[in-house]
């Protein structure tokens, strides 16, 4: 039995959530990535807290560029973002997506920033 694309990234998802937990010592760096735009958030997940994001669509820098540059400058913003709110330490949940393109490109960035997952 075939799946779509999307019942089978929400497989993955859910058994990568089950192991990856973000806490506020380690808080978990979320990245969502669409067909236009990329989205990244470092989570509280024992709080339920948003605490720090960046996304593609609101960066006036990002605009009008190739996707691959764009999660490699949202990637260097959420690690600087992530440095002022004093993260310096995050566990990375890919959200389904493979680690290759635009996720890789947004993780290698933010480790070049300086945050350590």
């Amino acid at each position: 039995m075939a799946f779509s694309k999307d019942s089978r990234r929400a497989k993955i998802r859910t058994r990568i959530r089950a192991r990856v937990k973000g806490t506020d010592l380690k808080p978990r760096l979320s990245v969502f990535r669409s067909n236009k735009q990329i989205y990244a958030q470092i989570i509280d997940d024992n709080q339920g807290v948003t605490l720090a994001s960046a996304s593609s669509n609101v960066m006036k820098e990002a605009q009008n560029i190739a996707k691959i540059e764009q999660a490699r400058i949202i990637g260097k913003t959420i690690a600087e973002r992530a440095k002022a709110a004093g993260i310096e330490e995050v566990v990375f949940d890919r959200g389904g997506y493979l680690y290759h393109g635009r996720v890789k490109s947004l993780a290698e960035a933010a480790r070049e920033a300086g945050l350590k997952f």
